[in-house]
C-alpha cells in the first residue's frame, strides 16, 4: 500500500467520528472492515457495550435490536473479500471470522480502533472497539490472554467516542440506544 491510508466516517446518532484505517500495516483487517462497511453491514447496528474509561464496542449484527440479549455474539456471514493492498482473496470462516493479523505493534492507546474477538485465536469478524483509555494490556504483543490488533486511529471526533463511553448503561449496554447510521470510506 503506497498511498495515504483510507479514512472511515462513522456517522452515529451521537455524532461523527473519522478514523484512519491502517491499510499500510494490517491490510487484511482493514480490508475486512472496509468490505463490511461498503456492503452496508454496519448500518443500523447499535453500540452494545460501552464502558467509561475503557472502550466502546460495536459491530454485532444481533445489535440491530438495541436490547438483544445475544448482542456481542454475532459476526458476518462466511465468505470472501479482497485484500485491497495486495489484491488477493481473503476468507471469512467459522462464523465470519478472519485470521489474526498480529504484525503491527500499534498499542491499544486512547483513540485507537481495535478488533474485538472471543479470546480465541482467529475469532475476530465484524466487531471492533474504540479505545478511550490506555488499554495496552489488550495488545497482542503484551503478556496475557487478551490479544486485540489495532487497525486504525481516530483523526476526528474523539470527543464523541468519550461521550459514547460515558452514557448511562444497564449491563454495559446504553440505556438510550446509540445507532450507527452509516460508515463510509474515502481514499481507496
Amino acid at each position: 500500500w503506497n498511498k495515504p491510508n483510507p479514512v472511515a466516517t462513522l456517522t452515529t446518532t451521537m455524532g461523527v467520528v473519522k478514523v484512519e484505517l491502517y491499510m499500510d500495516r494490517v491490510p487484511i483487517t482493514a480490508s475486512n472492515f472496509i468490505d463490511l462497511a461498503q456492503s452496508g453491514f454496519y448500518n443500523g447496528i447499535h453500540f452494545h457495550r460501552v464502558i467509561p474509561g475503557f472502550m466502546d464496542q460495536f459491530g454485532c449484527p444481533y445489535a440491530k435490536d438495541p436490547n438483544a440479549r445475544n448482542a456481542g455474539t454475532g459476526g458476518p456471514e462466511d465468505g470472501t473479500f479482497t485484500n485491497l493492498a495486495t489484491g488477493t482473496t481473503e476468507t471469512r470462516s467459522n462464523g465470519g471470522n478472519i485470521k489474526d493479523e498480529n504484525i503491527s505493534k500499534d498499542s491499544n492507546a486512547p483513540g485507537t480502533l481495535s478488533m474485538a474477538n472471543t479470546g480465541r485465536p482467529n475469532s475476530g469478524g465484524s466487531q471492533f472497539f474504540l479505545n478511550v483509555n490506555d488499554n495496552s494490556n489488550l495488545d497482542w504483543f503484551s503478556p496475557g490472554q487478551s490479544q486485540h490488533p489495532v487497525f486504525g486511529k481516530v483523526v476526528e471526533g474523539y470527543d464523541i467516542c468519550k461521550a459514547i463511553s460515558e452514557v448511562p448503561t444497564r449491563n454495559d449496554n446504553p440505556v438510550e440506544p446509540i445507532r450507527m447510521e452509516s460508515i463510509t470510506i474515502d481514499g481507496i
